[in-house]
């Protein structure tokens, strides 16, 4: 196969020897190229290239921001993504089964490509750009900006740093009080939130091995979960905290929870701007998400046919 591979050299766990061994490891029995991002955005458009000029797999060795803009640039086409974790958290390598170490999960993903197990997937798209397993809404946003102002701190202290952005957003960076939009669906109804995540996997995220599982009903070829907190009080949060550590049981089973599977459209319309972020990047305010759900728009190599069968 012809395969490119491209590395986020800044990811939290990305080292030039890790690089070395998993571009030869490739290059065993593949045709193997090897570009380096250098700046927000480059990875959409190397995988733009890879795919118009028929470039079989497009293998990704970053955080799930860098895999983000990959699949945005691959979503349609028929050249295939493949990710290795190279992050701090990796949630989308993870839940597809793949271990966290990279050149462990490059093993995993020789042993995909002999088997050429390539499926199509379904994305979720917010105001015309794909996320591969949720975009945050509202508060998760706000934490996410915190974090990315310290981001020379996440390769040293990844979720400690999350945890406590989380801590000081609540105190100091986000008005918990009062809902900053609403959730509007094509049946018309109106739900008001401080905070929402649509996911288009499940688990939301990990702390440390533990998944944090929000949405048990969102899967790759099911349309999208959402979740809505209707307060962002500390009994809540902590509550849904409890409820999301118990693998499986989601936290949809409380009067301050709005959940809704299997959703294919909604639009969330705000009474200030609010931020959000995408698969884990902070891309600033707006006023109003457009979101759709696109069925088997993206090839992807699955090593887990498990990952995707829901």
């Amino acid at each position: 196969m012809k395969i490119l591979l491209i590395v986020n050299a800044s990811a939290s766990s990305v080292t030039a020897r890790g690089r070395v061994v998993i571009q030869k490891a490739l290059s065993a029995d593949h045709e193997v190229r090897v570009a380096a991002t250098s700046r927000r955005g480059h990875a959409t458009r190397l995988a733009q290239g890879a795919a118009a000029s028929g470039t079989d797999v497009v293998v990704v060795l970053g955080g799930d921001g860098t895999l983000n803009e990959a699949a945005n640039g691959l979503a349609g086409t028929s050249t295939a993504l493949a990710p290795l974790p190279g992050g701090s958290t990796n949630v989308f390598a993870r839940t597809l089964g793949l271990s966290d170490d990279p050149v462990e999960a490059t093993a995993t993903l020789l042993e995909a490509l002999s088997k050429n197990t390539i499926r199509s997937v379904g994305l979720g798209s917010v105001n015309g750009r794909y996320f591969l397993f949720h975009t945050g809404i509202g508060f998760d946003a706000a934490v996410v900006e915190q974090v990315e102002k310290r981001s020379s701190l996440k390769r040293y202290a990844g979720h400690p740093l999350f945890m406590w952005s989380a801590v000081t957003t609540w105190l100091r960076h986000y008005d918990h009080r009062s809902p900053a939009f609403a959730l509007h669906y094509p049946d018309g109804t109106i739900v008001d939130s401080p905070f929402a995540i649509v996911l288009n996997t499940n688990p939301y995220t990990y702390l440390g091995a533990r998944p944090f599982d929000i949405a048990p009903d969102a899967g790759l070829q099911r349309p999208l979960a959402v979740v809505a907190l209707r307060s962002l009080g500390l009994i809540t949060l902590t509550r849904v905290a409890m409820a999301a550590l118990r693998p499986g049981s989601g936290v949809g089973h409380s009067r301050q929870v709005h959940y809704l599977p299997d959703v294919t459209d909604v639009t969330v319309r705000g009474y200030r701007p609010f931020p959000y972020q995408v698969d884990g990047d902070h891309l600033g305010d707006a006023e109003e998400l457009v979101f759709r759900y696109e069925p088997e728009i993206l090839s992807l190599v699955t090593p887990d046919s498990r990952a995707v069968s829901r």
